[in-house]
């Protein structure tokens, strides 16, 4: 790869990266929302599950368009991961500037309504976990803004490296060389 190749393919990835944040925004926005409004939560669930086939997707637009129909398995693995870094981050930005200045305890709040309501705490028992669930609110109250924004991006990241596999192997295309 050319160090022009290689801008090229870091620009494609942080458009890209760009747009597949906001899809995780919007799925946070959801999801938060989704603790008062149920169609809101399955809308979220939604937006997590179709943002790797947006990817797939986006990485068919760049090899197709900028890379004129041939891209390596290397290539397209790297891209992929590269856009979900680049999402990661943007989205930790606004998951930071979310906690940070806007949350004010609401979503903990949510949490702790829902873990308090009769339903919540018979299925707590019946899965005798009543230690477990107060541990973690616990934790979860004691976690600055900035944790839940560095566990959001290293959480991506991972599922980058992971689910860029399948989607370099789905759409990787080499050039086939005919005698």
């Amino acid at each position: 790869m050319t160090p022009e190749e290689y801008k090229q393919l870091k620009a494609f990835a942080r458009q890209d990266g760009a747009l597949l944040s906001l899809l995780w925004i919007g799925a946070m926005i959801c999801y938060i929302q989704g603790l008062s409004s149920p169609i809101l939560g399955m809308i979220a669930i939604l937006l997590i599950v179709a943002s790797p086939f947006y990817a797939a997707n986006r990485l068919r637009h760049f090899r197709d368009e900028a890379r004129e129909g041939i891209i390596s398995f290397m290539r397209a693995y790297g891209y992929t991961v590269l856009t979900y870094f680049y999402g990661g981050l943007l989205l930790a930005i606004a998951a930071f500037a979310y906690f940070q200045f806007m949350d004010n305890g609401f979503l903990l709040g949510k949490l702790m309504a829902i873990v308090e309501t009769e339903e919540g705490r018979q299925v707590i028992s019946a899965y005798g976990m009543a230690d477990e669930i107060s541990q973690s609110m616990k934790e979860l109250a004691q976690m600055r803004p900035i944790d839940y924004a560095l566990n959001m991006l290293t959480t991506i990241i991972t599922t980058g490296f992971i689910l860029g596999l399948p989607t370099a192997a789905l759409m990787k295309r080499e050039l086939k060389i005919e005698n």
